[in-house]
């Protein structure tokens, strides 16, 4: 059994398409209240990854842990809306259930988009949808909060207001965040944790030990770091060191 306190755990997980191994000894623990970001490059396995974690497809080998009856919120990475279909983010909202409709503005109030309640879905910015998306995975008061590549369609300053509320959605409710994110720029300020991904675990551990990884730096280049310097990281949190990434191969 895993450790008390440890809400979601992979140990060992591998993954095959036919042929072609999209995972590879994947080992990972995700506690409670905690904030966990994988990042890497377009085609690392990110979504696959998260689509494992939630129990939507099976490993090939390995363990997936997941703590019993446990509330998970899910944010896509993309919504697809068809334009004639006169949905507003009301209605979109209320299509949770009944028993949800009455929270559909407090919710919209916490992620600061209260103001496009009975606005048409499809006439929002990429940074008002993505704030209703937010706002729909936290309908069920999720204790799992999933979040794939959250800031996608926002541009630099609405992505760090985003990252800046997605920590703050944590410290209020206490929830873990499993999030996804192609770099590290903005979202290193917002994480306690940060999982390093191409297919493999590069490498793990804090955004200022991964930054400074030789397998990080292959893969985004010195330039990634140099504008990782204008951020900053909360270290007040208790965090794990970085782990080892010999040879391509994960090291516990």
């Amino acid at each position: 059994m895993p450790e008390p306190g440890i809400i979601l755990e992979l140990k060992d997980v591998d993954l095959f398409r036919g042929s072609r191994q999209l995972l590879q000894e994947i080992s990972l623990q995700l506690r409670s209240g905690e904030i966990l970001t994988v990042i890497g490059p377009n085609g690392a396995g990110k979504t696959t990854l998260v689509r494992v974690a939630l129990g939507l497809l099976a490993p090939s080998s390995g363990s997936v842990f997941c703590q019993a009856r446990i509330s998970i919120g899910y944010m896509p990475q993309r919504l697809f809306i068809d334009p004639t279909f006169p949905l507003t983010v009301r209605r979109f909202l209320a299509m949770a259930g009944k028993p949800q409709r009455e929270r559909v503005l407090p919710l919209l109030q916490e992620v600061g988009a209260a103001a496009v309640v009975d606005a048409p879905l499809r006439n929002l910015s990429g940074g008002e949808l993505q704030r209703v998306l937010l706002a729909r995975a936290l309908i069920r008061d999720p204790a799992l909060l999933v979040l794939d590549e959250p800031v996608q369609g926002v541009d630099a300053h609405g992505q760090m207001e985003l990252y800046q509320l997605i920590a703050q959605i944590r410290d209020q409710r206490r929830c873990a965040i499993l999030m996804v994110s192609h770099d590290l720029h903005l979202v290193m300020a917002a994480t306690d944790r940060v999982l390093c991904l191409n297919r493999h675990i590069c490498c793990s551990g804090t955004p200022e030990t991964v930054t400074s990884h030789p397998a990080y730096l292959e893969l985004f280049g010195p330039q990634a770091v140099q504008h990782l310097a204008l951020y900053s990281h909360d270290s007040s949190h208790r965090h794990d060191a970085c782990a080892d990434c010999r040879e391509g191969k994960h090291v516990r």
